[in-house]
C-alpha cells in the first residue's frame, strides 16, 4: 500500500516580518479608504514572518509578465534540484526508482513543464511519467498526494515524487488595491516542497482512501484573471465561510472508510487563513490543538500556496514519529471552491 514519506521543504533567503508588511501597507496606500480594514485584516492573519524569492525592494517593482516568468523558471531550476534530493534521500530512494513526477505550482508558467527538465537535469529515467498540475492553486498539494495514491494504487511497485514550487510574491500587482488584494500582499509566501510516495516499504502515512469535494457555485470565489501584466488573484470576502459545508465532505469520506473524522490521532491542513482551521476546529468538533503544524507554518510562512500541507506533514515527522497505526486526515483547499482530502494510517517502515 502506498506510503507518503517525509517532505523535504525549503523556503527563500529573503525574509519580511508582519510590521513591515504593515508598514508597507502605510506608506504606500496612505491614501486609501479602506486602510484600517486592510491593515487589521493583516494582522488578524498571524503571520508572523514570510520568505520570498528577492529582495522586497525588488518585488516591489513590477518588470512586466515576460521578466516575472523567467525569474519563476531560473528560480524553479536554482532551488528545485536540492528539494527533491532530500525528498528522495528521505525515501531511501534514487531519481532511477521514481515512475511518476507530479508537479504542481500556480505562480508561473513553463511548457514544457519543468517536469522535463528535471528528467534530464537529475536523471530520471526517460520512461517518467509527467503529471503538471497548474491550475488547482492550494488545493493542489492535495491533489497530487491523491494523484500519487491513485498511481501507486493502479501500479503497487511504483514510486511517485510529488513537487510543489510556488513564489507567490511574483504575483503582486502594485495596481491592485481592493482589500482582498491588499490582504493577500500580506499572507501569501514562496516555498518549494517535495515528497516521495513509496508504493511498498517506507515510513510516513499509509494512504488509503481519497477524495474531491466542490461546493457549488462558487467557481468565481478565488480566481486569477490573466491579463498582459500577469496573474491578477481574487479573493472573494466569503472563502473564509467554506469550511461549514467543506467539514460535512471531510466527515463524509472518513465515513465511507468507517472512521469519525472528529476523532483521529493526526490533522494535516492547507492553512489559508486562521478562520479556515478555526472554523474546522468548530464544525469538526476538533480541539484547536490537532491543527498546530497548519498553524505553524502559517505563522513561521504566511500561505505558500500548494506547498503548506507537504509543509505540515513536515511538521508532525519533525514533532517525532507517531504509533504505528494512528489515524490521519490531509485535505487541502482551493479554487472551485475545491477540497482535496485523503486518510491515511502511520506505518512505521523501512525498505521494501
Amino acid at each position: 500500500m502506498a506510503t507518503l514519506c517525509r517532505p523535504s521543504v525549503s523556503v527563500p533567503e529573503h525574509v519580511i516580518t508582519m510590521e513591515e508588511t504593515l508598514d508597507l501597507a502605510r506608506s504606500r496606500h496612505a491614501d486609501h479608504p479602506q486602510l484600517p480594514l486592510a491593515l487589521r485584516l493583516i494582522e488578524n492573519t498571524g503571520v508572523r514572518t514570510r520568505h520570498i524569492v528577492q529582495p522586497i525592494e525588488e518585488t516591489l517593482k513590477h518588470p512586466g509578465f515576460e521578466a516575472r516568468n523567467k525569474l519563476y523558471e531560473r528560480e524553479a531550476k536554482s532551488r528545485v534540484p536540492a528539494v527533491i534530493q532530500r525528498a528522495l534521500d528521505d525515501a531511501e530512494l534514487l531519481t532511477t526508482d521514481i515512475d511518476v513526477i507530479i508537479y504542481v505550482s500556480c505562480t508561473g508558467f513553463m511548457m514544457p513543464s519543468l517536469t522535463a527538465w528535471l528528467i534530464n537535469e537529475m536523471a530520471f529515467d526517460s520512461t517518467t511519467r509527467q503529471i503538471p498540475i497548474a491550475q488547482l492553486g492550494c488545493a493542489a498539494g492535495g491533489a497530487a498526494i491523491n494523484r500519487a495514491h491513485d498511481f501507486c494504487t493502479a501500479y503497487p511497485d511504483a514510486n511517485a515524487l510529488i513537487v510543489a514550487c510556488e513564489f507567490c510574491s511574483l504575483c503582486y500587482q502594485p495596481t491592485d488595491l481592493g482589500v482582498g488584494s491588499l490582504l493577500s500582499n500580506g499572507l501569501f509566501g514562496d516555498g518549494i516542497a517535495a515528497a516521495v510516495v513509496r508504493g511498498t516499504g517506507g515510513t510516513g502515512v499509509r494512504l488509503e482512501r481519497n477524495g474531491s469535494y466542490l461546493i457549488p457555485k462558487t467557481e468565481d470565489w478565488i480566481a486569477y484573471d490573466v491579463r498582459e501584466t500577469g496573474f491578477h488573484f481574487l479573493l472573494d470576502k466569503r472563502v473564509p465561510t467554506t469550511m461549514e459545508p467543506l467539514a460535512p465532505a471531510l466527515q463524509d469520506l472518513a465515513g465511507m472508510h468507517a472512521w469519525d473524522a472528529s476523532d483521529l490521532d493526526f490533522y494535516v491542513i492547507h492553512a489559508g487563513g486562521p478562520r479556515i482551521l478555526d472554523d474546522l476546529s468548530k464544525f469538526l468538533k476538533v480541539e484547536p490543538h490537532a491543527f498546530r503544524f497548519s498553524r505553524a507554518t502559517l505563522t513561521e510562512y504566511g500561505n505558500i500556496a500548494s506547498a503548506v500541507v507537504l509543509d505540515a506533514l513536515r511538521r508532525l515527522f519533525d514533532e517525532g514519529v507517531p504509533e504505528d497505526g494512528a489515524r490521519g486526515l490531509l485535505a487541502g483547499f482551493g479554487p472551485g471552491i475545491t477540497a482535496e482530502m485523503s486518510l491515511g494510517s502511520w506505518q512505521n517502515g523501512g525498505r521494501a
